[in-house]
């Protein structure tokens, strides 16, 4: 039997060297993420939406404020949705009010596949058919109801200091077009569309007195001032 001191000698190789850890190759690199793996966008917040931009609350008075000398409101927007095979395809229409705040207003409407783009068209359309408003300082002349389809609206002057006491569009015709004191009340119906119009055509009818009594030929009486209290 052979002895241990005699045993052949066998050359073992080596192991080999283990490729480098992704998570070693992924932090080598500047900027990668450390877990070596995609990139998580689920916490950046930096992504769209699948629509391909972001839409919200803001859309709808991004419009809303004073451009140069002109004032613009947006009043009401509507979605439409039209099945298709493939899903829904959606439609927006604006109304927008636009005045400049000393007797001219106007109202446009604009439909468009973008808000945004619903808005600008509208607001074209507004600033196209201004429309010019007869004030007696910061109320409106006489008491006068307009009329457009089912819509029905009452304006009265009111005295210094009241405000606007109206809402929704009637609010926004009566302000773009300058108007500080006025009570409004809408009789017929609730649709945006016809209030906004039946309040621009109650604004229509406005006649100044000195005006009327033009139409009718007579002259306008100039009261004489008051006569000063002798002195005592």
């Amino acid at each position: 039997m052979a002895s241990e001191n005699n045993a052949p000698e066998v050359n073992v190789p080596a192991p080999a060297a283990t490729p480098a850890a992704p998570v070693a190759a992924a932090a080598a690199k500047p900027g990668a993420p450390a877990h070596g793996g995609h990139r998580d966008n689920r916490g950046g917040g930096g992504g769209q939406r699948r629509g391909g931009q972001r839409r919200g609350r803001n859309d709808r008075n991004q419009n809303d404020g004073d451009k140069g000398d002109m004032v613009e409101k947006v009043v009401y927007i509507n979605r439409c949705a039209k099945v298709v095979k493939g899903g829904r395809r959606f439609s927006f229409s604006a109304l927008i009010v636009c005045g400049d705040r000393k007797g001219q207003v106007g109202v446009g409407f604009g439909k468009a596949n973008e808000v945004s783009e619903a808005i600008r068209k509208a607001t074209d359309a507004a600033r196209k058919h201004l429309e010019p408003v007869s004030l007696k300082g910061a109320t409106i002349p006489h008491e006068v109801i307009g009329e457009f389809g089912g819509g029905r609206v009452l304006l009265r002057p009111a005295s210094p200091g009241t405000g606007i006491i109206a809402g929704g569009g009637v609010r926004a015709v009566v302000e773009a077009a300058g108007v500080k004191d006025v009570l409004a009340k809408s009789l017929g119906s609730g649709n945006p569309a016809n209030v906004v119009k039946a309040t621009l055509h109650a604004l229509s009818q406005l006649r100044q007195r000195e005006a009327i009594f033009k139409l009718r030929g007579k002259a306008i009486k100039v009261k004489a001032p008051a006569v000063a209290a002798a002195a005592n």
